[in-house]
């Protein structure tokens, strides 16, 4: 999600995380005086009594930050070497400070030079993230977020709850798309289906959902079998037929800057020509074509974050933006939400699938991305898109 990318600078070497131990305690002490000269900017302290503050359980923490950066910070989370009471906080004050731009890493440099040399989000790569992230067990999910299992932001407007938030996102998305009974809606990464079972249920479309995930398309084919929703593993690219809308919810986010072009080119060949399409996207402040390394590895592979330019230059010449709609805060009430219910669940849902570093894997996942919105670094985007421009203009609910 692109938090904490540049937090640590190198130090040379990298240090493996078996060997840190090895560190003398005056050269211990010393990074953790870097370190906490780099904390100062965010108001973080170390071994203090703020929620948001840095409890340091291992002094080899410090050397394993400044080899490996974003990364090591991640690990060393998840072997127990340090805590913060709030981790969002934590990350709201780091980031809100601009740390990521005082300092970089080697191992940004070579992220950003393999990124330019390959297509990490080739059709051969596309379904790596199901099996490492989408395809890891229904029953986490089912307890993480909403009865239709919606895992993109919701939209909290007029909400009290996150059963309410989703749905209310649902309805502007319909809305906004101008739904009406005998359409055909496609559903580009449609998740469990909440979304297009939605659609047809209340505005009376008929629904193509494609998604990469296995255990998200037997879920939704069982589910749905009433509604007129079908519901296919397929990668977008190879998608054909015509569409009256087009609507594509949380997965922009694994398309990478080097497709944004095709993709943005693929939705324009499915889409009549007085048609609408809706993308609903992380968005990222800056250009950059690398994620964070930590997210990287262990929560969605090949993904990445675009920013408004890479958006805008992806569209140019195809569609006209009629509407482009920023509710990021609502992630981070969004993001609380899925923790707590996640922390709720825990004891059902802890044993052979999901051992104790995943608790604190996937605890630091939801609750940094929490801190990432809150800090305002990256944002909520809904982009309504026409290939001709709406005669007499678009008029765009919220």
């Amino acid at each position: 999600m692109g938090f904490a990318k540049h937090l640590y600078p190198s130090s040379g070497s990298p240090v493996s995380p078996n060997t840190v131990n090895e560190h003398s305690p005056r050269n211990d002490h010393t990074l953790r005086s870097r370190l906490e000269r780099l904390l100062d900017n965010a108001d973080v302290k170390i071994n203090s009594n703020r929620p948001w503050d840095m409890q340091v359980h291992n002094p080899a923490l410090y050397p394993r930050l400044f080899a490996h950066g974003s990364l090591g910070l991640g690990e060393a989370y998840m072997d127990g070497w340090w805590d913060s009471d709030s981790l969002d906080g934590f990350f709201a004050r780091v980031l809100r400070a601009d740390l990521a731009g005082r300092v970089a890493t080697w191992r940004d440099g070579l992220a950003a030079f393999k990124a330019r040399l390959f297509n990490h989000q080739s059709i051969s790569r596309a379904f790596q993230v199901s099996k490492q992230h989408y395809d890891i067990g229904n029953k986490l999910y089912q307890r993480m977020l909403d009865k239709r299992m919606i895992y993109s932001c919701a939209y909290w407007r007029r909400a009290n709850s996150l059963d309410e938030a989703q749905e209310a996102k649902l309805d502007v998305v319909c809305r906004k798309m101008d739904l009406k009974p005998g359409m055909r809606l496609l559903d580009i990464g449609c998740g469990w289906g909440g979304m297009a079972a939605y659609a047809a249920e209340k505005y009376g479309v008929e629904v193509l959902g494609i998604t990469i995930s296995r255990e998200q398309a037997a879920y939704a084919a069982e589910k749905y079998t009433d509604l007129p929703v079908t519901i296919k593993m397929q990668d977008y690219r190879k998608l054909t037929g015509t569409f009256d809308r087009i609507i594509s919810l949380g997965m922009f986010e694994h398309v990478g800057y080097k497709n944004y072009r095709i993709f943005m080119k693929n939705v324009r060949r499915l889409l009549r020509h007085d048609g609408l399409a809706l993308l609903h996207t992380i968005g990222n402040n800056k250009t950059t074509n690398t994620t964070d390394e930590w997210i990287n590895r262990y929560i969605f592979p090949n993904s990445m974050l675009p920013s408004a330019k890479q958006i805008s230059a992806a569209a140019e010449g195809l569609f006209v933006i009629e509407d482009w709609h920023n509710f990021g805060a609502d992630y981070d009430t969004t993001l609380m939400h899925w923790f707590r219910n996640f922390d709720k669940y825990w004891p059902e849902l802890q044993g052979p699938e999901y051992d104790a570093r995943f608790y604190r894997m996937w605890k630091y996942y939801l609750l940094a991305c929490a801190g990432s919105f809150r800090a305002r670094v990256n944002q909520l985007w809904q982009l309504v898109l026409s290939p001709m421009g709406c005669i007499n203009g678009y008029c765009a609910p919220r």
